[in-house]
């Protein structure tokens, strides 16, 4: 092929879909998982903070250290093979021993994770789960009883998964250690990639159940903010029919009301969305196992369908019932401020007609000013004109008075004659 410029980012793109392999699993073993999440509510983590948990970690078995930039890791610590991963809003680490260890589900499995620096994590426990991987006994009724002895029967699932290659069961409860418990029956002949698939899967499920319950407490933490809000919207909507406000006082409670809804939905916003995506990887990682019943007992999709789902619901019902009151907000307002604006066309238009009839007015008045200037200016210019002719009065043997009044007429035509074409040139 002849030379062509790659793309910068081809080789980290194609490199990203083969950064999460799956553990390979030899059975019998025994494993914990860890998720942290920030305290805060924040949308992402520090790489660096956590890089340097993980290093602090991997020093105290003298392990080799993951690159600057890194994602993942994993890596032997001690006996335990160690897988970390860094997600956007947590970091998960889960750890294997070989064997089944002195008791089943036994805390001190967890001892990998030293106290001191479990105390210093940059974060907040959000899930942890102790996993069993033990041979599949030929008895169903063996495993029925391991059951019973590790889980809580009135919430216990129990599937046969990917073509009963294995049978998993836990029932999603913490236990008095503070873990929840997943225990792997495998099949002879399941092969370690598919087991550590399985139990990857596993884990997923359960770091991305709890991570989309985030969404439903916090709807239930704004469900009584909403009804509050519903209310005033629904009080401010009956006032703009017929109630007695002012139409401006209504619509500036309304603009309170639209501004107040903006800010839940933003600070809403993420943790909704988040919670959308949680739950679709939820039941995607459920999909993929193809699970089947197992001696009657409820699928582990059953018992998300009745656990899980109506919390999903809630949370997407609060989310439309949000974006539903942004919509009754923002129409009300607009029909609000066009009737404002109606009402005050009509005003001006009220307006502009007395100013119509003001200026009739002054112009009515003007035109009885400009007849009173005439004769005003008129009787000033007859005395004027009667003190230039009085020495002609004499001479032509004409009195003054007489020559005075020949003069009013001529002398008035003119001044009004003048104030016309004043006023024509003014126009």
């Amino acid at each position: 092929m002849p030379p062509i410029k790659d793309h910068p980012l081809r080789y980290e793109l194609a490199n990203e879909l083969h950064a999460r392999p799956f553990p390979t699993l030899e059975v019998p073993c025994r494993g914990v998982f860890l998720a942290v999440k920030r305290a805060a509510d924040a949308a992402s983590r520090d790489r660096g903070e956590d890089l340097a948990h993980l290093v602090d970690l991997l020093d105290r078995h003298g392990a080799p250290h993951p690159q600057p930039e890194a994602r993942h890791y994993a890596g032997r610590i001690g006996k335990a093979e160690i897988k970390w991963e860094l997600h956007t809003e947590f970091v998960t680490y889960t750890a294997f021993l070989p064997g089944l260890g002195d008791g089943a589900f036994d805390p001190r499995d967890f001892g990998i994770f030293p106290a001191d620096w479990l105390e210093a994590t940059p974060g907040v426990r959000m899930t942890s789960a102790m996993i069993r991987v033990l041979d599949r006994p030929s008895d169903p009724a063996t495993i029925n009883a391991a059951c019973a002895d590790w889980f809580v029967n009135d919430s216990i699932a129990v599937s046969s998964m990917l073509d009963d290659a294995l049978v998993a069961a836990s029932d999603f409860r913490i236990d008095p250690a503070g873990h929840q418990r997943f225990a792997v029956f495998v099949d002879a002949g399941t092969g370690a990639q598919r087991v550590g698939r399985v139990v990857q899967r596993l884990c997923e499920i359960e770091v991305y159940k709890t991570m989309a319950m985030l969404g439903f407490t916090r709807v239930s933490a704004i469900r009584a903010d909403l009804t509050r809000i519903d209310e005033n919207l629904t009080r401010l909507s009956t006032e703009m029919t017929g109630g007695d406000s002012p139409e401006e006082d209504v619509l500036k409670a309304l603009l309170g009301v639209s501004a107040e809804l903006e800010t839940v939905q933003a600070q809403s916003a993420f943790r909704l969305s988040a919670t959308a995506a949680y739950e679709a990887l939820v039941n995607q990682r459920i999909s993929v196992l193809r699970e089947e019943r197992f001696e009657g007992r409820q699928t582990f999709r059953e018992f998300m369908a009745r656990r899980f789902e109506p919390a999903m619901r809630t949370v997407k019902s609060s989310e439309k019932r949000l974006a539903e009151m942004s919509a009754r907000a923002m129409r009300a307002g607009e029909l609000l401020r066009t009737s404002v604006e109606v009402k005050r066309s009509a005003q001006n238009q009220e307006i502009l007609a007395s100013l119509d009839k003001r200026a009739d007015q002054q112009l009515q008045l003007q035109t009885t000013v400009e007849g009173l200037s005439v004769v005003a200016i008129s009787y000033y210019a007859v005395s004027l004109v009667g003190y230039l002719l009085y020495p002609v009065a004499a001479a032509v043997g004409v009195s003054k008075g007489t020559l005075t009044a020949l003069a009013v007429i001529p002398v008035a035509l003119l001044v009004w004659f003048g104030i016309r074409r004043i006023r024509h040139a003014v126009h």
